[in-house]
């Protein structure tokens, strides 16, 4: 998910670079929407590994 969100940054960087910024907002766009479920699902899977190393004795 996060080469996703790689790849639509830099397409979204190419397009603004030739002027194409319907394209490079939209693809922009796309990339913190994916940026940002990779963020959340970093940290619940991170929290997940926390708690189950600990045991409730």
């Amino acid at each position: 998910m996060l080469k996703l969100a790689l790849l639509f940054l830099v397409i979204s960087l190419i397009a603004g670079l030739f002027g194409f910024t319907g394209i490079s907002a939209a693809s922009a766009g796309i990339a913190k929407i994916l940026f940002t479920i990779f963020v959340v699902l970093f940290l619940i899977f991170l929290a997940m590994a926390v708690f189950a190393g600990t045991s409730i004795t």
